[in-house]
């Protein structure tokens, strides 16, 4: 039985789309917000709504523009190349970027009447983002509740999936096709399967073969 009403944080990546679905199906009712955060992936913004538009779902868009003056990273600017750093975090890390999103899209769901926040958060392939982990999800949840004494639950479906296991995830959830030809997960712009050369597309790609090399050796047994 469905329950309730959920805001999943909507990128139009193959994470949150993932997630879009998931809510849906256990949710009666779902919407989603996206951040403009001056990301230069602009494309992300139009692509979200689209499939949100093709979902039948309520689509809010926030502006986040102060995030990109705040802290410059290769997801605003030109001039900072995509870069992973051997023993640091990469260039593409957002310093208080989840931290923002998940609690905008707390006052959000308070004024809709959500009680449940759906991200894509993942400590598996997480890149060393410290705020993609378990631990801070549950201490922001508190914090969230307290904050609006409100009984918010963040959700993060993916949280202990590697990328192989969220193909997995949206094949069970009769999405895997729209979410490999309709999301947005490169850093260069590209839909689908996007550049194949940036760190989000290998992420992807290497989960994405996994997946159906998985898949076959099952069909195999």
């Amino acid at each position: 039985m469905k329950k309730g009403k959920a805001v999943v944080v909507f990128s139009g990546g193959q994470d949150s789309t993932t997630c879009l679905f998931w809510a849906l199906d256990r949710y009666e009712e779902v919407e989603a917000v996206t951040f403009n955060y001056g990301q230069r992936h602009a494309l992300e913004l139009e692509c979200a709504a689209q499939i949100a538009a093709e979902l039948g779902v309520r689509h809010h868009v926030l502006d986040m523009s102060l995030l990109n003056q705040l802290a410059p990273n290769a997801l605003t600017r030109s001039d900072i190349e995509i870069e992973e750093k051997e023993g640091g975090l990469p260039t593409t890390f957002v310093d208080g970027r989840n931290l923002l999103f998940l609690s905008f899209a707390a006052v959000l769901a308070k004024q809709i009447g959500a009680r449940a926040i759906v991200t894509g958060v993942c400590e598996t392939d997480f890149s060393g983002y410290p705020d993609c982990r378990d631990i801070f999800i549950k201490s922001l949840n508190v914090t969230l509740n307290l904050s609006m004494d409100y009984p918010f639950v963040i959700e993060t479906p993916l949280m202990w999936l590697d990328k192989a296991e969220t193909w997995e995830l949206a094949d069970q959830l009769g999405a895997f096709e729209y979410v490999r030809t309709k999301t947005l997960t490169c850093y260069n712009g590209v839909i689908a399967d996007g550049c194949g050369e940036c760190p989000a597309c290998k992420l992807r790609s290497q989960g994405l073969n996994r997946y159906l090399a998985s898949k076959e050796e099952g069909k195999a047994e």
